[in-house]
């Protein structure tokens, strides 16, 4: 089946989101972890918030996963429905 036509499909988008859903929040929580693991276990919130998310860099950092949850979640859903 085309992959319009699966889109189509009624279980398509709850099964996406089933899937892209939890890949998105585990990889920002791996990212996270890998690259600002110091902060996080020092405790050092505001030095993580203004490493990451202060003064627009938020948009980048969430939007590389965002791209990528999509796109996981599209691939996956599409190759397990029938």
């Amino acid at each position: 089946m085309p992959f319009l036509e699966k889109i189509k499909h009624p279980q398509f988008w709850p099964n996406f989101l089933k899937v892209a859903f939890p890949f998105f929040v585990i990889v920002i929580v791996i990212s996270l972890l890998i690259n600002n693991s110091t902060e996080i276990f020092a405790g050092d919130f505001k030095g993580l918030h203004q490493k990451v998310f202060s003064e627009g860099k938020w948009k980048n950092f969430f939007a590389y996963k965002l791209f990528f949850s999509i796109f996981y979640g599209l691939y996956t859903t599409y190759r397990k429905m029938k």
